[in-house]
């Protein structure tokens, strides 16, 4: 086998250059085509061109090392072609399908769609003579096991998580849904990485509009490489410059199957195990898979208190930072007296003081995520217990603080959804300064604001307020509630109408009805 090959006669033929090779068709001559796709990786070590006969013919085979079986090369295509007498150029493709026992064997005839084969890891057969190419589908490179998400774990439903390889992502959606009509649509995106990426949706329940907006996005696409959801993400959504999430991202297949089942699309990109779910609303952050696994009971309660401690991660440290310095005959008199004995001696005003605590919270919180799985957890809590009690001794900070911003950094942990956490840590602080500049009417004023803002927000032409701002009976059922599963005959109103009945008209389970 041949790194850098230099057939004899090549010397003064002209190979198409590299730029010019989209569309161009191979030639018949092997000597040429060798000579390009030589040029055209020039300096790659991990690129192998192997050459030999079949009959009288010369040929050629070109691979990239670690993306390609190399035993089913060696066994199954170099040993039975080797094994050839006579090539019939007429219908080779046909004779090679019969000789070869593999299943995936794709004709190309131009140098853009055989880099392209070369790249995704298919070895590409060349002869001398035939104007083109043979791509052999022995893909084979290492990818890590299925595991379960460490972002997303739960205490009842599948243990399983998508991987980077999105054959292994489609693969575990398709095992989920097996019916014919949930079709996955390909496009590349990236110059330079040509990541694949697959707009996943069930027929008869997505609107064609939004599939064909969300190609039409992708399309405008215009970058040179795409190395993770995220920047697809950043790419659809509707408005950029809000700091609330538009897009929903998981890597629990089960989520995605849940979501393709009310009618949304997702989008599945190679070398990332999470997947981009659209269009959703703001109470799709708050739900968690386990809301649909327990009855719906717990589920409703549980959903409850997260959005009771949504509005504690947001506006409970804004509050304190209001009473304490402008409204304090809100208080009752003994803990009035007490707040204030505890802030006797603290240097600070009650804003900067929240400031301190909530940006040595962050701080807290990222180093924990950063440093080795092993410390950072360690490292997170005797970190915020060294620092708050040395703070309070010291009189920096007083002991109220503690734990307000204790409890917030609580609330902010029982979202389920690290992206919209991500927005609530970020809007406390201008929440903050309005309350330290203004009181309760600072707070007021923002979530005046907050509210209009939300209001405004559309996923994909689809309101971010989406059931609340329209009313609509039907998806109240899964908003800040989670009806009983018997109950819940309709998919959301996201998409219009399109087959909206999600299952029949059944009765309350009793053990004295039948089934039928």
């Amino acid at each position: 086998m041949r790194r850098l090959p230099q057939e004899k006669g090549t010397k003064g033929k002209e190979a198409p250059e590299k730029n010019q090779s989209v569309g161009v068709s191979l030639s018949n001559s092997l000597d040429e085509n060798v000579l390009f796709f030589s040029s055209l990786y020039k300096d790659s070590s991990d690129v192998v061109f192997h050459s030999f006969a079949i009959g009288n013919k010369k040929a050629a085979v070109v691979y990239i090392e670690g993306l390609s079986d190399l035993q089913k090369l060696d066994e199954l295509v170099l040993e039975n072609l080797l094994k050839m007498t006579e090539i019939i150029e007429k219908d080779f493709i046909h004779s090679l399908k019969n000789t070869i026992p593999i299943s995936n064997i794709k004709k190309i005839d131009t140098y853009s769609a055989c880099s392209d084969a070369i790249a995704n890891g298919n070895p590409l057969l060349l002869l001398d003579g035939l104007k083109e190419a043979y791509s052999l589908g022995i893909v084979k490179y290492e990818k890590r096991s299925i595991e379960e998400p460490s972002a997303e774990t739960g205490i009842r439903g599948p243990r399983e998580g998508f991987t980077e390889s999105i054959g292994v992502n489609t693969s575990l959606v398709r095992r989920i849904i097996k019916d014919p009509s949930l079709k996955m649509k390909p496009l590349y995106v990236g110059k330079y990485t040509k990541t694949k990426v697959v707009i996943s949706y069930i027929e008869g329940l997505a609107d064609q509009n939004l599939i064909q907006e969300m190609e039409n996005r992708l399309n405008r696409i215009d970058i040179d490489g795409v190395l993770e959801s995220g920047y697809i993400e950043q790419f659809i959504e509707d408005h950029p410059f809000s700091p609330f999430p538009q897009v929903l991202y998981t890597e629990r297949p089960d989520v995605v199957s849940a979501n393709l089942l009310e009618g949304r699309a997702v989008l599945m990109i190679d070398g990332t195990p999470f997947s981009l779910i659209a269009p959703i609303s703001f109470f799709s952050l708050f739900q968690s898979q386990e809301d649909y696994y327990e009855r719906f009971w717990i589920g409703t309660f549980i959903r409850i208190i997260r959005f009771i401690f949504l509005g504690v991660a947001i506006f409970l440290p804004s509050i304190y930072v209001a009473i304490t310095s402008f409204h304090q005959e809100m208080l009752p008199i003994n803990l009035m007296l007490s707040i204030a004995s505890a802030r006797e001696g603290v240097p600070f005003p009650a804003i900067v003081e929240a400031f301190l605590m909530e940006l040595a919270f962050e701080a807290l919180r990222e180093a924990g995520l950063r440093l080795p799985k092993q410390i950072g957890s360690a490292v997170s809590i005797v970190g915020a217990l060294v620092i708050g009690q040395a703070a309070v001794q010291a009189g920096i900070v007083s002991a109220p603080m503690i734990i307000v911003v204790s409890i917030t950094g609580i609330a902010s942990f029982l979202v389920p959804r690290y992206s919209i956490g991500l927005s609530i840590r970020l809007l406390r602080f201008p929440i903050i300064i309005l309350a330290g500049l203004l009181g309760l009417i600072g707070v007021m004023l923002a979530l005046i604001v907050l509210i209009i803002h939300l209001s405004t927000l559309r996923s994909f032409d689809i309101p971010y307020l989406s059931p609340i701002n329209t009313l609509h009976k039907n998806p109240m059922q899964d908003t800040f509630v989670r009806f009983p599963l018997w109950k819940m005959n309709f998919r959301p109103h996201l998409t219009g109408n399109i087959d909206s009945v999600r299952q029949g008209k059944t009765i309350e389970p009793q053990p004295d009805k039948g089934g039928d």
